[in-house]
């Protein structure tokens, strides 16, 4: 059965829930104006530097909650794929090196390029998102693609686009690095390369191969995760055997098959006569 809903992905659904708890309340207690980056006057003029810890923690408006958190949702099949620890620690090394790189690029390179005209680093946590994107792009393979074409009538030759059932993943994603041009852009293209440096290990080894604690996700001790492991083998190893051997002692396969359910039932019978 297929799991649905955030089953199995404690980490997406806190990460999902914490954003949109996040943007209601930085807009009931009206401290928006808080999270955004201005260059000048936030980082030079009044050095507000703990802005650069704060901008990735929510959204601004209800638009950009609502595409975020699809994208999130949808993207809870690289948790499943990964395990909650290594997913955890991929987001915490993914926040921080996203939480430094913008402000940085902005600030000393972007900048004076643009003539102070590019001064502005929107809030939310687009780096974040699309850096999980990145590892959704490279590890999940689509199922199917689907066109949407322009021409009446089916002699004509095709013209239109062509998509897969990983457009919707991608659709809002790229709403949102638009959203607020040009600092919502920059956002997602440090996201997708920090993504990418840490699944071709391009990051230092330290960063790519540490793990948080296994109590931070709901993972109980190591011990125990072993001692159950070994049950679990047992088990299956008991239940194989069981299915292979009949009441009667027979084997439950004859001539290199298995029998079938009503062979055996037939066999039953016929050693209760």
């Amino acid at each position: 059965m297929l799991a649905t809903g955030f089953t199995s992905a404690p980490v997406s659904r806190s990460l999902t829930y914490g954003i949109v708890g996040a943007s209601i309340l930085a807009s009931i207690l009206d401290i928006k104006h808080y999270f955004f980056i201005q260059v000048d006057p936030h980082l030079w003029r009044y050095h507000q530097l703990w802005r650069i810890l704060t901008y990735q923690l929510c959204y601004t408006n209800s638009t950009e909650v609502l595409f975020a958190a699809m994208t999130i949702y949808n993207m809870k099949v690289i948790e499943r794929l990964w395990g909650s620890r290594k997913y955890a620690s991929f987001i915490i090394v993914s926040y921080c090196l996203t939480a430094l790189l913008p402000p940085i690029l902005l600030s000393l390179i972007l900048r004076p390029l643009s003539l102070n005209n590019f001064n502005y680093l929107p809030a939310g946590p687009t780096p974040l998102i699309f850096a999980i994107l990145a590892q959704y792009h490279a590890a999940i393979p689509h199922v199917y693609k689907y066109r949407i074409a322009a021409s009446s009538t089916p002699n004509d030759p095709f013209v239109g686009l062509t998509f897969s059932d990983k457009s919707y993943v991608y659709l809002p994603a790229l709403q949102l690095s638009l959203s607020q041009f040009p600092g919502s852009l920059l956002c997602a293209v440090v996201g997708w390369v920090v993504g990418y440096s840490w699944r071709n290990e391009v990051l230092p080894g330290a960063l790519t191969r540490w793990r948080v604690p296994g109590w931070m996700v709901g993972l109980k001790s190591k011990k125990r995760e072993e001692e159950f492991e070994a049950l679990r083998r047992r088990l299956e190893s008991e239940g194989t055997s069981a299915a292979a051997t009949g009441s009667d002692g027979r084997l439950g396969v004859e001539g290199g098959r298995r029998r079938t359910l009503g062979r055996q039932l037939l066999d039953q019978f016929r050693g209760a006569f």
